[in-house]
């Protein structure tokens, strides 16, 4: 009986481990890669085998070959979307087997299995594909995150200067949900210490053409400008105008409903602003990436007030998923309140961890 349930056992597993092996991936440098395909974004291929201890990541432009019997939401250069399955028929082209909505609304629930096949088919050029995910993924391999810390000490004055940044986000389908915070201490002899915080949450839910909707919620905390808090709440729609397995750049207007408290007894205040602001991410030049956005906020409600919000992040990888980043955040105000800068501006110099 011990021996029947071992081979039973045994059966399972290697039935089990068959069926998840399924997907290839082939190189052009020969090497053959067979596990599970996970994902594909900004360029970079995930894929999770059963003799290592973590997943292997290579460049999409690598690739000559690709098959895989998993359900994937697939995006392409010109913005269209499918969920189907994929599997190359050339060096440099692959088909798509997506369903039709309404062959699928007409196709009997029992007849749909895994290995069912699309009712429609596409043939696209394999550097085409900019997005590939899963459709069972489950949650952890949706999730990222990232922090970063940098500290420095200087003798003259006994200047001290502590910076964290970290990120926590998540991708679905059809949507994203992501946050992150950045906060600056400094403290020196003789002088008052310098405090510096911002944070944001942001969802965003994609639609055709690469197009989207988003709603922003920001904070700022800033001495250098005596602001207590400025907390925003953004509305807006906006488009990728680039997106690519090298880059993508993209623009969004919308509005904003802006309140602020101060460290002096300058009274809070509410505003009604509109908001213009583009993104550009390049993550194709080596072991480097670069992200940098900008948002001008014209007031609609304080006569003449304009401001700027700007970053720049510039990151370099040198241990799997350790990186060192330069970041600099800049914020303007031609209208602050009575006894602040218009302009303040930081330059960060920090290590950090991705997941």
């Amino acid at each position: 009986m011990k021996k029947l349930l071992l081979f039973f056992i045994l059966i399972v597993g290697m039935v089990t481990l068959a069926k998840a092996q399924t997907d290839s991936l082939i190189f052009k440098n020969k090497d053959i890669i067979v596990g599970e395909i996970k994902s594909m974004d900004k360029g970079v291929i995930t894929i999770e085998t059963d003799y290592s201890d973590s997943d292997f990541k290579a460049k999409w432009d690598e690739l000559v070959s690709i098959k895989s019997k998993t359900n994937y939401l697939i995006t392409l250069a010109n913005s269209h979307r499918y969920n189907g399955k994929i599997k190359s028929v050339s060096d440099s082209t692959i088909q798509i087997t997506y369903y039709d909505p309404e062959s699928l609304i007409r196709l009997k629930k029992k007849e749909i299995s895994e290995d069912t096949e699309g009712s429609e088919s596409i043939i696209v050029p394999l550097n085409e594909v900019v997005y590939l995910n899963a459709l069972d993924e489950g949650f952890w391999s949706r999730l990222s995150a990232s922090i970063d810390l940098g500290w420095s000490l200087t003798k003259a004055n006994n200047l001290t200067t502590f910076n964290v940044r970290s990120s926590l986000g998540y991708l679905a389908d059809r949507w994203k949900l992501s946050s992150s915070f950045n906060s600056l201490r400094s403290t020196q002899d003789e002088v008052e210490p310098t405090k510096r915080t911002d944070a944001n949450l942001s969802f965003t839910y994609f639609l055709p053409r690469d197009f989207f909707l988003m709603y922003n919620l920001t904070y700022l905390s800033n001495t250098e400008q005596l602001i207590k808090a400025r907390v925003g709440n953004q509305v807006g729609v906006g488009k990728y105008v680039v997106h690519t397995n090298k880059s993508y750049f993209g623009f969004q207007v919308g509005a904003n409903l802006n309140s602020e408290q101060y460290f002096d007894d300058t009274p809070s205040s509410q505003s009604g602003e509109a908001f213009v602001g583009t993104e550009l991410s390049l993550y194709d030049i080596g072991d480097l990436t670069l992200l940098t956005n900008v948002m001008a906020y014209p007031s609609l409600t304080d006569n003449g007030r304009f401001r700027t919000d700007f970053k720049l992040d510039v990151k370099y990888e040198f241990l799997d998923d350790f990186y060192v980043n330069l970041g600099t955040t800049l914020n303007y105000d031609n209208q602050p309140v009575a006894g602040a800068t218009t302009l303040d501006y930081i330059f960060q110099t920090t290590v950090g961890w991705s997941l």
